[in-house]
């Protein structure tokens, strides 16, 4: 008998300890956030398409990195960047819900969440997450083109951006503002690497380019030729500001690229990063964290991956956050 009980005493005392290092187990689990949202919700998105650009611009790397991180952050989750039409196209295509994430111009996407300029029909599907840089509207021609001011453009071929891209948009404003219209010039609905291409073969005569600087397809023109960025009209940039609040102006440095020993007088827009609002908020939540927590690999992926911060991130925001984001930049 005096067996069984001390056989019972000893079998009780070891299920207590068991029993305990299962508890300490679950809190330091939780406490550590191994369990939870960040392992993935049942209602989670599992693969996430990040809408950017052509791969000749600044989204391409910069999108590219994003869904990196979220890919290896986030359990369960899949990312991708995949190259894309840009900011217009890049809208809609998320509003449909074709993708998750999408780069695009920060005038773009106030203009469809308004159903405004370009965009017949309001896009209400989609939220903010942040801006990164300033986007440069860069009209670039070879120095011995003749072209010196947007006035030149006149009957010339001039490569305005893929169809539907915030650069066609940009271009259209910037020709309006200066007393013409896009009917003026022979347009060539072109990405950033083919006109860079065709510049150089001569099959166009000057090119719109909006991007970061600096832009890859303008880089690897400037290595084999003497390139001019031409300079917008004082008058006609403040009246396109007045008519278009989200630009701003933006002066080129002589040192910008290759062979370009001038300086240009031109506008800006934002880079920005929207999400569809089909994200649950512990998810977006979950992709914002990942992100700021690894901003040196945004730096990494290009130069202009190094100006996203938490002190910027809403600075020219043009929409409404997306609730997890939100939630996000309140605890910080």
């Amino acid at each position: 008998m005096k067996k069984n009980q001390w056989f019972l005493m000893m079998l009780s005392a070891v299920l207590l300890v068991l029993a305990a290092c299962g508890d300490d187990s679950g809190d330091e689990q939780e406490s550590s956030g191994e369990s939870g949202d960040a392992a993935g919700g049942e209602d989670w998105i599992e693969n996430v398409t990040l809408l950017t650009g052509g791969e000749a611009g600044v989204y391409f790397p910069l999108g590219v990195a994003m869904a990196d991180i979220i890919d290896s952050s986030l359990d369960n989750v899949s990312a991708t960047g995949v190259s894309s039409g840009a900011s217009v196209s890049n809208a809609e295509q998320l509003n449909n819900g074709e993708a998750q994430l999408a780069l695009v111009q920060n005038d773009i996407a106030f203009y469809g969440a308004e159903g405004s300029n370009m965009f017949s029909e309001v896009l209400d599907n989609y939220s903010g997450v942040f801006t990164i840089y300033p986007e440069t509207v860069q009209l670039v021609t070879l120095a011995d083109s003749g072209i010196e001011s947007v006035a030149d453009l006149e009957g010339k071929r001039v490569a305005i951006g893929d169809m539907g891209s915030g650069t066609e948009a940009n271009a259209n404003q910037i020709i309006e503002a200066h007393g013409m219209t896009v009917d003026d010039i022979d347009a060539q609905y072109l990405d950033f690497a083919d006109a860079s291409t065709n510049l150089q073969d001569g099959n166009v005569d000057a090119a719109f380019v909006t991007a970061g600087t600096p832009t890859g397809a303008i880089q690897e023109l400037s290595a084999s030729a003497d390139v001019r960025i031409v300079s917008f009209d004082e008058n006609a940039m403040d009246s396109l500001m007045e008519e278009y609040t989200y630009y701003t102006k933006q002066d080129i440095p002589s040192d910008a690229y290759d062979n370009f020993d001038s300086t240009a007088s031109t506008v800006a827009v934002q880079a920005m990063l929207i999400a569809s609002n089909d994200i649950p908020e512990d998810q977006m939540y979950e992709m914002t964290k990942a992100i700021f927590d690894n901003l040196d690999q945004m730096a990494n992926a290009h130069v202009r991956g190094e100006e996203l911060s938490l002190d910027t991130a809403e600075e020219g925001m043009s929409i409404d956050l997306h609730p997890g984001v939100q939630r996000y930049y309140d605890e910080q």
